[in-house]
């Protein structure tokens, strides 16, 4: 590979990391709503759901407008991020090139579709573990609700379950879940993750490729 190869790979592995980032800390108060409001059932034991509005005002009650409130599970929501950014973008160019040189067959299209599937494929082993562990950050609240031993029991009623203790932080809620759960845990979901993203991941690729080389 030649420097000016080189230095351009890097490029978008540095950039694709920045945006998937600040994408992340802009949206990550609106997806702790989201992951809340999904599961409130499970966590309240109740059949009635709240509305988005009445989630964000239970959230600045509980919590207000800290790490610990909207923006529990940031640390791990920017990680996986930063790796899914880096990766998607820093292999579509190298992985498109490559599948063209060696498999010319395969037409441009083809070749743009799996290089974002391979890119979001190869993120996924960084993003997976972290979305499980920003998840549960997410919906478990501040650690006073959190202890509650109501809400505890009302927990284990409804899924059968043992609970898992709160989390303080990333590395904790990671060492905690692969020490009861080990890889399981921490890949919980994995399959269906990849399932909804790498078509989607391969698709955009190709069509944002295509759109570009059409003007």
């Amino acid at each position: 590979m030649h420097i000016y190869d080189f230095d351009i790979v890097w490029r978008e592995f540095v950039w694709g990391a920045i945006a998937g980032a600040f994408g992340e800390g802009m949206m990550h108060p609106i997806d702790t709503i989201k992951t809340r409001i999904q599961s409130q059932v499970l966590l309240s034991g109740s059949q009635s759901q709240k509305s988005i509005v009445q989630m964000v005002q239970t959230v600045w009650v509980a919590d207000g407008l800290r790490v610990v409130g909207f923006y529990r599970g940031i640390a791990p929501g920017i990680t996986g991020s930063l790796a899914t950014g880096a990766t998607y973008f820093g292999f579509i160019e190298s992985t498109k090139k490559w599948i063209e040189e060696s498999h010319p067959n395969l037409g441009g299209h083809w070749a743009h579709f799996i290089a974002g599937a391979v890119g979001d494929t190869l993120g996924s082993f960084v993003y997976v573990p972290c979305e499980v562990m920003k998840q549960r950050m997410q919906v478990q609240g501040s650690s006073n609700s959190w202890n509650s031993a109501i809400m505890k029991d009302k927990m284990q009623m409804k899924s059968g379950a043992e609970m898992y203790g709160y989390y303080t932080g990333m590395f904790q809620a990671g060492h905690s879940i692969w020490k009861e759960q080990g890889l399981k845990g921490l890949y919980a979901g994995y399959w269906s993750t990849l399932a909804r993203d790498v078509p989607f991941a391969g698709l955009m690729v190709r069509n944002v490729i295509s759109d570009l080389a059409a003007d």
